[in-house]
C-alpha cells in the first residue's frame, strides 16, 4: 500500500510561502475519520517577528493607498471567494468535520463581512463642525493603527478570518493572522485567494502555531491591536497580556446560552429550532443553545418533543451531504463531553437522550449524537460550564421572572432567547435579560456583519466588539484637528509689493 505524504504547511510572510523555523508540528486531523491530512508548524517568536517586520514595511505604503482602491480590492476579493465557495466548503468539512451545508452557510456569513468592508469609503468618513468658537473650525479624521493581529479558533475556520483581516486592511492596516493549529487549511486557502485578488506583499501575513506564536504576537511592540475569538480562559489571558503590552484588544470568549420557553410558544416549532441551534455544527459554536429554561406548564411536552426532533437528525461524516450533524473536533473533546454527561447523571439530572451510543455505532471519528438532559439544576456543571459539544440541558421554572433570574445567574452573557407569542413577554425579556445578543423565537441570534457581535459578561473582554461600526472603530484611531485662519492685511500687502519694486 502506497504511503500518503503528509503536507507540511508553510507561513505566508511578505507575500511568500516559507518554512517556519521550528521542528515541532501539530497534526491536522479529519475528525470524521481520524485520518492525518496535514501538519501545522508550531512557529517560533522569530517567525512572528519576521511577519511583523514585513507588515511594518508594507504599512508605510499601504496606509497611503487611496481608500477607493482598497475598497475595489475588497470587491475583487469577494468575487473570487464566491467562485471558490464550494471548494472552501469541502475543505472546511474535511478539516473541521461539520456538514457540507453547514460549511457552505459558514462561508456565506464570512463573505458578508467582506461585503461590509467594501463600504469602507462611507464608513471611514469623519466629522466636522464649523465655528466651535469664533473663527475656529474642527474636524475629525480616521487613520489606521498600523500592524494588527488576528487569532482565530477551530470551529469556524473559513468565516472568522474573514471577520478580521478584510475590515482591518480596508481601513489601511496591515495584518498578521494566526489561525487555529487544528484547522489551518481553510485560512491558508483564503489568504491565497486574497493574494490572487491583488493584496500587496506584506499587507496580509499568516503565521501558524500555538502558544509561542500567540505570545509572540501579544508581546511584540510592533503589533498595535489584537482580535481574538476562543474559549473564556484563553480570551481572558489574551486580553490581560496584550493590554499589559499596550495593545488594543477585542477578545470574544465562551458562552452558555439560555433559551426561555413560555407556555404560549408553538412547541413543535420551538423544539425544532432548539434542536437545530443546540446540535448544529455538533454544538461547537458560541451561539448554540446550551440550556433550555422551560416553564413547568409545558416542560414535559417540550422534553418529549426535544427527543423526537433529536431522533430525526442524521449523524455522520460531513462529506455525505445527506448527513445533518458531524463529529466534534478531536478525541479529547469527545472524551471531555463524555465526562460532562457522566457528571450530569451523577449530579441528578435525568438523561432523556444519550448520544454516546450513536457515536459508538458510527465506529470511526469523534462522533457524539444529540444528548439531552432534563431536570438540571443551576449549580450543576452541565449548566455552569461551556461544554462545546452536542449536549443540551433543560431546567424547569414556575414563572417568567424565575426564568429571567435563572439566566442572570450565568457568568456568561453571549446570547439569550425567548419563545413566546406574547409581545409583552418578548419586550420584557429584551429589556431585562443580561446578554448582548437576544433572540425572540430565533435559535441563533447572530447579528449580520454590519452590526456588532456584542457579547456581555465573561463572553467578551474589551470595549469595541467585532464587526459593524465597532469593527471600524477598533481598527482605526481618530485625529481631531482645530483650525483658525487670519485674513491678511491688504494695506501691508500693498506696501510689501512697493518694497519689492
Amino acid at each position: 500500500m502506497k504511503q500518503v505524504e503528509i503536507a507540511l504547511l508553510k507561513n505566508c510572510i511578505n507575500g511568500s510561502w516559507v518554512d517556519a523555523q521550528t521542528d515541532r508540528f501539530e497534526e491536522v486531523i479529519n475528525p470524521a475519520t481520524g485520518e492525518i491530512i496535514a501538519k501545522t508548524p508550531l512557529s517560533s517568536h522569530e517567525d512572528v517577528a519576521q511577519a511583523v517586520r514585513a507588515a511594518e514595511h508594507a504599512f508605510k505604503e499601504w496606509k497611503e493607498t487611496p481608500i477607493g482602491e482598497r475598497s475595489k480590492l475588497m470587491f475583487k476579493f469577494h468575487a473570487i471567494l464566491l467562485e471558490h465557495q464550494e471548494e472552501l466548503a469541502e475543505l472546511i468539512t474535511k478539516e473541521n468535520g461539520k456538514t457540507y451545508h453547514e460549511a457552505y452557510a459558514e462561508l456565506f456569513r464570512g463573505f458578508e463581512s467582506v461585503e461590509f468592508a467594501c463600504g469602507l469609503p462611507t464608513l471611514m468618513m469623519g466629522d466636522n463642525l464649523s465655528n466651535v468658537s469664533k473663527g475656529i473650525d474642527t474636524h475629525m479624521v480616521r487613520f489606521p493603527l498600523g500592524v494588527v493581529a488576528g487569532i482565530t479558533p477551530f470551529n469556524f475556520p473559513g468565516m472568522l478570518p474573514l471577520w478580521m483581516f478584510p475590515l482591518a486592511i480596508a481601513c489601511g492596516n496591515t495584518f498578521v493572522l494566526k489561525p487555529s493549529e487544528k484547522t489551518p487549511l481553510s485560512a491558508v486557502r483564503v489568504v491565497e485567494l486574497a493574494q490572487k485578488a491583488g493584496v500587496p506583499d506584506g499587507v496580509l501575513n499568516l503565521v501558524h502555531g500555538a502558544h509561542d506564536a500567540v505570545n509572540g504576537l501579544l508581546e511584540h511592540p510592533g503589533i498595535k491591536a489584537v482580535s481574538f475569538i476562543g474559549s473564556q480562559p484563553v480570551a481572558e489571558y489574551i486580553y490581560k497580556t496584550a493590554s499589559k503590552h499596550g495593545k488594543r484588544v477585542q477578545a470574544l470568549a465562551g458562552a452558555k446560552n439560555h433559551h426561555l420557553v413560555m407556555p404560549d410558544a408553538d412547541l413543535d416549532k420551538t423544539a425544532e429550532i432548539l434542536v437545530s441551534s443546540a446540535f448544529g455544527c455538533a454544538g461547537e459554536r458560541c451561539l448554540a443553545a446550551s440550556v433550555v429554561v422551560a416553564h413547568e406548564a409545558i416542560a414535559d411536552e417540550l422534553a418529549q418533543k426535544l427527543v423526537t426532533y433529536s431522533d430525526r437528525l442524521r449523524v455522520g461524516p460531513g462529506d455525505d451531504r445527506s448527513n445533518e450533524m458531524g463529529p466534534v473536533i478531536r478525541r479529547s473533546q469527545l472524551e471531555r463531553a463524555h465526562s460532562y454527561i457522566q457528571q450530569g447523571e451523577e449530579s441528578g439530572a435525568r438523561l432523556i437522550r444519550d448520544g454516546r451510543e450513536e457515536g459508538v455505532k458510527i465506529g470511526q471519528g469523534y462522533f457524539l449524537g444529540p444528548t439531552v438532559f432534563d431536570y438540571a439544576q443551576p449549580d450543576m456543571s452541565i449548566i455552569q460550564d461551556e461544554i462545546f459539544a452536542p449536549v443540551l440541558s433543560m431546567m424547569r421554572v414556575r414563572s417568567f421572572d424565575e426564568g429571567i433570574e435563572m439566566i442572570s445567574r450565568s457568568r456568561f452573557g453571549n446570547g439569550a432567547c425567548v419563545y413566546t407569542n406574547s409581545g409583552a413577554y418578548a419586550r420584557e425579556f429584551i429589556q431585562r435579560v443580561e446578554a448582548g445578543m437576544v433572540g425572540v423565537n430565533i435559535g441563533l441570534p447572530a447579528p449580520m456583519s454590519f452590526l456588532p457581535f456584542s457579547g456581555w459578561k465573561n463572553s467578551f473582554y474589551g470595549d469595541l466588539h467585532a464587526n459593524g461600526k465597532d469593527g471600524v472603530e477598533f481598527y482605526t484611531r481618530k485625529k481631531v484637528v482645530t483650525t483658525r485662519w487670519y485674513k491678511g492685511d491688504e494695506t501691508s500687502i500693498d506696501q510689501k509689493r512697493d518694497f519689492v519694486k
